[in-house]
């Protein structure tokens, strides 16, 4: 695979200007990564969006079935999917019109990588939100 991630200097200027997060696959049981990782970003001043067809609500927002049912600008889709669902949301997000697409920490995918940077989308793959924005604070 030939997927280059944005720099750390980069990355830390994302996650200083995008603050409204669309999480893909968030789940609503605490012993999840995609939950505690949201928990955490959403203390320190994120507004997380829960998207996943299978639960109510996460943190006290509801749920929506997918990216088209959010109302408003999404700045980044954080996906914890596994990679093999990563090109179906990549056409999602650049539906939306989202500013960063960001794959979590073992996820990536060539096709919706190329898919991406072909409609100008920053890409992140294989690195977890959380940590980033502990490194870059």
């Amino acid at each position: 695979m030939t997927i280059e991630n944005p720099t750390r200097e980069e990355i830390g200027e994302i996650l200083k200007s995008k603050k409204r997060i669309a999480v893909v696959g968030l789940s609503d049981n605490p012993m999840r990564t995609s939950y505690s990782v949201s928990q955490a970003m959403q203390q320190v001043g994120y507004e997380i969006i829960p998207v996943n067809p299978t639960i109510k609500e996460a943190f006290g927002v509801k749920a929506v079935s997918s990216l088209k049912e959010i109302d408003g600008h999404v700045d980044i889709v954080n996906v914890f999917r596994r990679s093999e669902f990563l090109p179906e949301i990549a056409k999602e997000a650049v539906e939306i019109g989202a500013d960063v697409f960001w794959a979590q920490l073992g996820v990536a995918n060539q096709e919706a990588y190329d898919y991406l940077k072909k409609h100008d989308v920053t890409v992140v793959m294989d690195r977890c939100i959380k940590v980033e924005h502990a490194l870059t604070k």
